[in-house]
């Protein structure tokens, strides 16, 4: 990983922040986006560029701001010049059953799940295809198991799905596409999560019977982007097994 400039979207906290440093201590640069955590992201810079100098810059932008895709890409390719990787992490969740499902919330959760990785991965393919580099999607265990009363949610999620492995076969073969499928890693900040029945419940459909951790979907990430020259197309499940047994 040494050199390599990697894009990661929505990477100043949580699991992005954990694919950050992940990269980063195997000689990643970074250019690590952000929408509105300014104090997490000059955090993790601050951070990040002690262990390395000058091999961190930070980037805001409002994804759901089509001028703001390309002009991210641009900004990022001006960084260190060049882009070897892009991750599309950023996104929304919030829950949307069918009364709640409004004109808002499609634009707010299929604009930061599927249309802005598709047109991050078409503003980044010129410069990825001079790298022979490749473009991981966060995607969600729930593509194929629907969470119940996020409707838009699961629609946005198994849109990136087909995405990913439709930009596998249009970006052949100059530029790898995967995704990775987290399943019980981090517990939602809001919703019925708080509630310790609930998180019960899930580790108990785990068949690993326990909660996996950032880093694991980090570790999955730095495969598909490393060690994995012969991968596009998939979509790993990092979940403990938990997609097998719900």
């Amino acid at each position: 990983m040494e050199d390599k400039v990697v894009l990661i979207t929505g990477g100043a906290r949580r699991v992005g922040a954990a694919i950050c440093r992940w990269l980063h201590q195997r000689g990643a640069r970074l250019v690590i986006h952000h929408r509105a955590s300014h104090a997490a992201a000059d955090t993790l810079q601050q951070e990040l560029e002690q262990a390395r100098p000058g091999s961190i810059a930070v980037l805001q932008a409002d994804l759901l701001e089509m001028s703001s895709i390309p002009a991210l890409v641009d900004a990022a390719v001006q960084q260190f010049g060049r882009l070897d990787a892009l991750i599309n992490n950023a996104s929304s969740f919030f829950a949307t059953p069918i009364e709640a499902c409004s004109e808002q919330a499609w634009h707010d959760l299929i604009g930061s799940n599927l249309k802005a990785p598709l047109f991050l991965a078409q503003a980044a393919t010129p410069h990825l295809r001079k790298q022979r580099g490749c473009i991981v999607n966060i995607v969600d265990i729930h593509v194929e198991h629907p969470l119940k009363h996020y409707i838009l949610y699961n629609a946005a999620k198994g849109g990136l799905a087909a995405l990913t492995r439709s930009l596998a076969v249009d970006l052949a073969p100059e530029i790898r596409v995967n995704g990775v499928s987290p399943g019980p890693i981090l517990w939602p900040e809001t919703g019925e999560w708080q509630d310790q029945t609930v998180r019960d419940h899930i580790i108990s459909r785990t068949l690993l019977q326990r909660m996996g951790e950032p880093d694991d979907i980090a570790r999955t990430v730095h495969f598909l982007i490393h060690d994995a020259p012969y991968i596009t197309g998939q979509i790993i499940a990092v979940d403990g097994g938990r997609s097998i047994h719900l």
